[in-house]
């Protein structure tokens, strides 16, 4: 017990900073709130970094303490950490201030779960905990346009959770177990192993904003505060991308999965393109794009156990989009929702509007960016799995973003009209947010190879 427990002491470091910021909220204090779940987060990441290299499960298999899991906490809590400071630009002196920060890591506390799943009932309860506390953030604005988005988002989930533990227990009735590693007793019966794996992909392709699974994520985004926003495109996409990872990771091929995740992948990289173009609002633009973002990832999936890149390609592109993402829903939230409102801000605030131009040049996938890296290592992984087809559709796909993204980046160099005036707390929080993600976004590509080499 003692030994499983350390091996979970970044988890509950998270715990207690849910418990403390609580508190801090409850007698009204959200600054002290604010600086209790930096504290938290930014500890729980410096004690994941002993673990790296490790590979075992604790609490008899349920949870995996492995390459994948240990990297999900590299990425995912510095990312709450960043998505905190944003929330606290953007909402700070509300009178629910302290929420947002407790909610925000409970989020990400349950992708956490999800990243290092080694049981089914885990997958069950990291969605349950991503999902109640995303629901409320998304209401956070109380209005009409976000009430309804969360509406709309909380009877998706309701459906697609569904779905999924009743496709779960076909998976428990073939296997007499509820472990992911136990998966392979299902070789010989690829009907039950086929009905679980579609339960799955519902479940956690919702909280992916797989296509068809993503309809809530536009309207989630944009009735959401843009911190929130930035959020949901990060840690719980990220949380269920590793989590069906860990699944295939024991599934049999008898089921056919891997052909089956490569036709979602060309589905959610085509259509989340195809409708970004037609976008002028900046966050719904985002959404879209964030959804084309997932596609990619499974070209790593579909890999697992079939190349060596499989895993490192994941987690590179990993942390390559959490910092692409949240640096340029921050230029967001610093100059507006729509592109009239992008209209002339490179020339007005150079130093953004270069960082903006870096963060969607590397959601396209251009050297030296940490974009490009990430895409470069997924295509080989999807080549070595004997899916270049696949990797084909993919650099079109990649064409088609350049429009995509070309429609923030041409108005930004136009004569504008004056700035508008953006209502946020604290500039300087926001400044801090996209600096320090660019940061990030060049670095990973320019170290590129040091990377690797600690990953292999």
């Amino acid at each position: 017990m003692e030994r499983d427990l350390a091996f979970l002491i970044p988890e509950i470091i998270v715990l207690l900073t849910v418990v403390f910021a609580l508190i801090a909220e409850m007698v009204r204090q959200p600054r002290l709130a604010f600086v209790v779940t930096l504290a938290g987060l930014l500890l729980a990441t410096v004690m994941t970094v002993p673990m790296l290299g490790l590979d075992t499960s604790v609490f008899s298999g349920t949870y995996r303490v492995d390459i994948l899991s240990i990297w999900a906490k590299l990425i995912l809590l510095p990312a709450t950490a960043l998505s905190i400071l944003l929330a606290r630009a953007e909402i700070g002196g509300s009178d629910r201030e302290g929420t947002v920060y407790v909610l925000l890591c409970l989020v990400t506390l349950g992708a956490l779960l999800l990243s290092g799943s080694g049981d089914t009932m885990l997958l069950v309860l990291g969605v349950l905990l991503a999902g109640l506390g995303s629901f409320a953030l998304v209401a956070y604005p109380r209005d009409d346009h976000a009430t309804e988005a969360a509406m709309k988002f909380f009877v998706f989930a309701s459906v697609t959770g569904a779905i999924m533990i009743f496709g779960l227990s076909y998976w428990f009735g073939g296997t007499g177990s509820t472990l992911i590693s136990d998966l392979s007793r299902l070789e010989s019966k690829p009907v039950i192993a086929a009905l679980g794996l579609i339960a799955v992909l519902v479940g956690l392709g919702y909280k992916a904003s797989l296509v068809p699974f993503h309809f809530w994520a536009p309207d989630a985004y944009d009735g959401a505060p843009v911190s929130v926003a930035a959020y949901m495109s990060v840690v719980p996409k990220l949380g269920a991308i590793f989590a069906l990872a860990q699944v295939v990771r024991d599934l049999p091929m008898s089921t056919g999965w891997p052909l089956v995740i490569a036709v979602i992948a060309v589905l959610t990289m085509t259509y989340g393109y195809l409708a970004a173009l037609v976008q002028s609002n900046i966050v719904r633009l985002l959404a879209y794009s964030s959804i084309a973002q997932a596609g990619y990832f499974l070209l790593g999936v579909i890999a697992v156990g079939a190349s060596p890149l499989a895993l490192t390609s994941l987690i590179v592109f990993a942390a390559a989009y959490a910092a692409m993402n949240l640096g340029a829903f921050a230029v967001v939230m610093g100059t507006g929702r729509t592109l009239d409102d992008f209209s002339g801000m490179g020339r007005r605030h150079i130093a953004m509007g270069v960082a903006m131009v870096v963060f969607l040049l590397s959601l396209v996938g251009i050297p030296p960016l940490a974009g490009f890296v990430g895409k470069f290592l997924l295509f080989g992984a999807s080549i070595d799995a004997g899916y270049t087809w696949l990797t084909v559709v993919a650099i079109l796909n990649s064409v088609l973003s350049l429009a995509v993204y070309l429609r923030i980046v041409v108005p930004m160099y136009q004569q504008g009209d004056d700035a508008p005036v953006i209502a946020i707390r604290s500039r300087a929080l926001v400044t801090l947010t996209w600096g320090i993600a660019l940061v990030f976004t060049v670095g990973i590509g320019l170290a590129a190879q040091g990377i690797l080499v600690q990953l292999n």
